[in-house]
């Protein structure tokens, strides 16, 4: 049911056919990881169908090796319209030593589409539940911020690109 759960949890081991050549989690796999538990909260949420819209300072923290516990949780922090907004971590844990060390985090929006013709479909409003929650919700917000005055700039650059010299 829409609106009801707003996160998703991913745990399975690291394995030898997710490393590079210097035995550790190559960062494309991560990544791959992050939008499938990205696109599971997403869905899970919106009860739709959704698509990545962007993946945002992601930060690879420390490695994962092969035989650790990897945990992709994905939560939700900010809704527009159509759009959401997930805060994604990936956790490695050593089970020999019950260390646990964060990886890999991001920031990603994925867009909800309607079945029929493709275009943006509204999604539940999310409330943050607590202090954290609003922390998380606000930095949302920041960095959609932050993404607007980019494509501002990006576009200022494209129009003065396309003015010939004189």
């Amino acid at each position: 049911m829409p609106g009801q759960q707003h996160e998703v949890t991913f745990r399975f081991l690291a394995q030898p056919t997710d490393v590079n050549f210097g035995g550790k989690v190559h960062g494309g796999m991560a990544m791959k990881w992050i939008d499938q538990a990205g696109y599971a909260c997403a869905v899970a949420w919106s009860g739709a169908y959704c698509v990545t819209v962007s993946v945002g300072g992601i930060q690879f923290v420390a490695p994962i090796l092969i035989g650790d516990l990897v945990t992709v949780r994905a939560r939700l922090i900010h809704t527009g319209t159509s759009s959401m907004h997930l805060a994604v971590d990936v956790l490695a844990s050593d089970l020999r030593k019950n260390e646990q060390r964060l990886a890999t985090s991001c920031v990603m929006v994925f867009v909800a589409l309607d079945a029929p013709d493709g275009k943006p479909t509204p999604v539940p409003r999310w409330e943050p539940r607590d202090d954290g929650e609003r922390r998380l919700q606000a930095h949302a917000r920041r960095l959609q911020e932050l993404s607007r005055e980019m494509e501002r700039l990006v576009d200022g650059r494209a129009d003065e690109n396309l003015q010939s010299p004189g």
